[in-house]
């Protein structure tokens, strides 16, 4: 299985549990692996048979955007449900993160793997 990604796609939204992050947007960073055969795209060169990362990234900008979850733990198991459901991929890995949100560091975040691994992408 191959993997089709999308890595610091940065989108701003209203997240956090103290009250001054419920009245300003922050900005959340996703890298998003996907699993996906690409053969066939590979193939006839033919963008119906390829995972569309480009309506993946329209989808979660749009939804992330209009979200207001407290937790970054409620954001990913939204993003990962939606990925799989309406784009059909049977596995995922999302990292999700805050930047800036901890004095000293960089970001802050979690890490979700959501459906079955394939071999290939366990190697």
């Amino acid at each position: 299985m191959d993997i089709v990604y999308i890595r610091d796609l940065q989108v701003e939204t209203v997240i956090g549990i103290f009250d001054w992050e419920r009245e300003v947007k922050q900005t959340v960073s996703l890298d998003l692996e996907m699993a996906a055969d690409i053969r066939q795209a590979a193939q006839t060169d033919d963008i119906q048979y390829a995972l569309d990362y480009k309506a993946v990234a329209k989808r979660l900008i749009a939804f992330v955007q209009q979200s207001q979850f407290q937790l970054v733990e409620s954001l990913a198991e939204e993003i990962a449900a939606i990925v799989r459901r309406e784009f059909r991929v049977s596995w995922l890995r999302l990292r999700l993160s805050k930047p800036g949100a901890l004095r000293g560091s960089r970001d802050v975040g979690i890490v979700i793997e959501r459906g079955e691994k394939p071999l290939a992408a366990a190697q």
